[in-house]
């Protein structure tokens, strides 16, 4: 069973933390994966001194993906920009619950170690169907 550790690191958003949770939850059963996932949400200032260290862009972005080691360690850490979430929901047309979901999922996946910018569009089909199975939308 995958353990979610939520932590609300904003105070601009609300969360539905057993929402988000049921998500992960059910990618998780998906994908026969086990252990347990911190999934951190925080503002943009967070985002891009993280980004601007790991990734070398010093801007702020939606989601940021740490996989872990596994097995007691953990399978890695997921943080997302509520700032940036509500930003994309507007211009998506989506709720920013919707879009948290969507980019819990994603995250998730790449803690899993899927990278949509080298895998020939694997892991874009993986999210396509799992965001039908468990979002009820592509």
């Amino acid at each position: 069973m995958l353990e979610v550790v939520l932590l609300n690191r904003q105070r601009r958003q609300r969360l539905s933390p057993s929402r988000l949770r049921r998500v992960l939850e059910g990618a998780g059963r998906a994908l026969k994966v086990e252990g347990e996932v911190a999934l951190v949400f925080a503002g943009d200032r967070t985002l891009r001194r993280l980004n601007a260290r790991y990734r070398g862009q010093d801007k702020a972005t939606d989601v940021l993906s740490f996989p872990g080691a596994g097995g007691e360690a953990g399978l890695g850490d997921i943080v997302i920009s509520v700032e940036t979430a509500a930003r994309n929901a507007r211009g998506l047309r989506r709720t920013v619950p919707q879009e948290l979901d969507v980019l819990a999922l994603h995250g998730f996946l790449h803690v899993l170690g899927y990278d949509h910018e080298t895998d020939d569009g694997t892991m874009d089909r993986l999210e396509r169907r799992l965001r039908r199975r468990l979002l009820g939308r592509a």
